[in-house]
């Protein structure tokens, strides 16, 4: 059993999968990356300017789906070069100050419009 979520919050799904799916009392957000929901367009900047826009699009599918980022319990990070961690860590912590989920990070060789960074998240359902 499992209720596809989509909203206009997050950018629109660049291919055949769900921006999330809720089965058995968790949320699997599909990863995000930092395209801009009302205009689809990649975020100016950097790596840290990339970084903020993507947990602000896992956010907004998580309300959609009535949960939020404090009920997150696991994350996974793909960046293009893991030397830019450090940036990406700070930036991170921002949205999740205390009781951080488990998260995995990795690099890898290239990414969706070639981004620099990519997050999926699992969170539980409230209640």
């Amino acid at each position: 059993m499992k209720q596809v979520i989509a909203t206009d919050g997050a950018p629109k799904a660049i291919g055949p999968y769900s921006q999330a799916v809720i089965s058995h009392g968790l949320v699997f957000v599909s990863g995000q990356i930092p395209l801009d929901p009302a205009t689809g367009t990649l975020v100016a900047g950097g790596i840290a300017e990339q970084t903020v826009r993507v947990p602000e699009n896992v956010q907004a599918v998580l309300r959609a789906a009535g949960t939020s980022l404090e009920h997150v319990v696991k994350t996974t990070v793909y960046l293009r070069d893991l030397s830019q961690f450090a940036a990406v860590n700070e930036v991170y912590g921002r949205y999740f100050p205390e009781q951080a989920p488990a998260r995995a990070t990795v690099e890898v060789a290239r990414l969706p419009r070639d981004v620099m960074v990519e997050i999926d998240a699992i969170a539980v359902l409230p209640g």
